[in-house]
This record gives structure tokens, sequence and C-alpha cells, in this order.
């Protein structure tokens, strides 16, 4: 369906209101004010957010842009992927009524021109509802595939261990081992995270890396070592996969979530980087929009497992626009199970 603009609409929006420098996010960082709808000029289409994605490069947003994105003065509104409709458009792509996904930043209703700075994608995939075009069909699932598949190239029969295995990427790439024949292994932070990889998420096995002895657990579930590591944290997680890597080990360095709080001078030195030499292994970071090309293949195979049963995936979904700080921040204490978004329309499906 279309959605109509009243004239006298208002356009809510979370603008910074402080960097979060040495210290973690809070609610005081950001402000929300209201602004006028803003109305598309030549070339451009107006979208109505319904959902909002939060990540946690987005700190770095806050502080410097993260060396991706020009850095956002005191009063900007804050980045954010999300979906929308086009509810008015002077664009010969983008009709009235299309769904999009892309960078609409924390507000109700932003413009686009369809350049390539704003990543936008019509949504296609209307078999699974809205919300997974910014999730396990959108960047954080490519992410995911691409990730894995792409860099980590896992062959039938391989042993895949997950760090952060229970948020917004690591949630997915489960399933995405599991499918192409690996036993897959799954680091989290509570019992509970525990569970939910195991039962739902396509994991055999999961290691709480809070109550259990890491590295030990790491042997006794990897007997015979680790063949790809998909690292969402970083820090001594990271150090503690490295030394049980096999032999043409590759290590994917996909978030260091465990690193993003502290200074640099407390950062976490790693004691096992030598088993890189020593196994010919491997270690490579990435950044997904360098990947957009594949964006399309990682799309139609997941969407495909999905439709199969063969692939779950799993969302922690806040209800209203007033909940992006809140969202954020889950992030960064682990509240999330799965990934986090925000329903800014509540009639979104």
């Amino acid at each position: 369906m279309t959605i109509q603009v009243a004239s006298t609409s208002t356009n809510r929006q979370w603008v910074l209101a402080e960097r979060p420098v040495d210290r973690a996010v809070r609610e005081s960082d950001f402000r929300l004010i209201e602004a006028p709808v803003p109305m598309p000029g030549r070339g451009e289409f107006l979208v109505r957010t319904l959902y909002l994605s939060v990540a946690p490069v987005m700190r770095q947003y806050m502080i410097d842009g993260a060396g991706i994105e020009p850095p956002l003065a005191i009063g900007d509104v804050m980045r954010g992927r999300g979906v929308g409709q086009v509810v008015a458009s002077n664009h010969p792509d983008y009709a009235p009524g299309d769904f999009v996904q892309g960078k609409l930043g924390w507000q109700e209703y932003s413009v686009s021109d369809g350049s390539p700075y704003y990543m936008m994608y019509k949504i296609r995939q209307r078999l699974v509802p809205l919300s997974t075009a910014v999730g396990v069909l959108g960047i954080t699932g490519f992410t995911s595939y691409l990730g894995l598949v792409d860099l980590g190239q896992p062959k039938k029969g391989e042993t895949v261990l997950v760090s952060g295995a229970a948020g917004g990427v690591g949630s997915n790439v489960g399933w995405i081992a599991r499918n192409l024949g690996c036993r897959v292994v799954g680091i989290a932070g509570a019992s509970a995270k525990c569970w939910t990889l195991t039962d739902r998420l396509g994991y055999d096995a999961a290691i709480d890396y809070r109550t259990d002895d890491v590295p030990a657990q790491i042997r006794e579930l990897c007997p015979g070592g680790v063949d790809v590591f998909f690292d969402n944290v970083g820090g001594e997680i990271l150090d503690h996969a490295l030394g049980a890597l096999n032999r043409y080990g590759r290590v994917v360095c996909c978030g260091r979530i465990a690193e993003y709080l502290k200074p640099p001078d407390e950062a976490y030195r790693l004691r096992n980087w030598h088993m890189v030499g020593r196994q010919r292994a491997t270690m490579r970071g990435f950044f997904i929009y360098d990947l957009a090309e594949h964006f399309p293949r990682a799309e139609r195979q997941m969407a495909q497992w999905i439709a199969e049963g063969r692939m779950r995936y799993l969302e922690d979904v806040l209800e209203g626009f007033e909940q992006m700080p809140r969202a954020l921040m889950r992030l960064y204490s682990g509240q999330n199970i799965g990934k986090q978004l925000v329903r800014v329309d509540p009639a979104a499906r």
C-alpha cells in the first residue's frame, strides 16, 4: 500500500548531542527533535521509515566516522540503515509504494536521490517480513554470508568457530556453515544465549565465555582444531581461537566489540599471533560495502534456504522510534539476542 503524508506531518529525528569518547554510549548522547517533513526535489524520492537497524560501529560514527563515513557534527541526524516505503517520488526508478532498504538515518522521513552513497535497494523478497531487509536479507545477513563463504571459504567437513554468535551477524553464521556441511561451534555470553544457538540457530555446540574455561572448551568441542574462525569480538576470545587454528586455517575479522570501549593503550595484546605464521593461516578483515556486487547472490541463497526451512533467523525488536538510543546501548551490554531492530511504524510487518 502507499502511505499518504499529511501536510501537517512532522519528522521526528534523533540527532547527535555528545560524543562518547573513552566511554560507553548513553542516552544523553542523543536528542530527539521535530523538523518539517522534507519534500523531494528533482531526481529525488521521499521515504517513510518502517524499521531501523543498529550496529556496534555506530559508536565510532558518533566519534569520528569510523574512517568510512564523514564525521557527524553535533546536531546532525544519527546515521543508520532502515527499511521504508516510498511515499512521493520525482525519480524515474522509484515509485510511491516501493519498499526500499538503505541509509535512512534515525528519522521518520528521509529524502534520497538513489546515488551509491545511500546504498538504496528495492526489496523484492516479500515471502518474508520486511524487517529481514535490515537483518538476514540485508547488510547484516550479507556480512554473515559473504564474510564466511567468500573470505572464510569453508569446506564440507571443516570446523567453524564463531564469536559473538548470538548477535546480528553471528546468529546467521551457524545456519550458513551448517548448510555448507561444516561443524559449527558458537561463543556467546549467557546460558540462555548458548541454548538459543544450539536450539534455534543451527549451531552444533556452544561455549559460554562468562562461565566456561574458553580454551578448554574449544579443545573439547573442536577436537580436530579450528579451520575457520569468524570473529565478531576480538580481544582475548580472538587470542584463544588463534591458539586452536589448524594448518591453513582462516580467520575472518568481522568485528571487535570487546575492544570498542577501550582506549588504544588498553587494547588487548595478542599472545598467539604467531600461530598465523606457524599454521600458514590467513587473517583478513573486510568492509561489507566493498562486496556490494555480490549482495544479490547472498540474498538469493539465503532466501532459498529460508523458504526450504533450512535456515532460521532471529530478531530482537523494540517497539517505537523513542527506543533508538536504548537499542544501540543494548549491543554493548550484550542484551540483544539476534539482530537488534526498532519497529518505527507499529503497522509494519
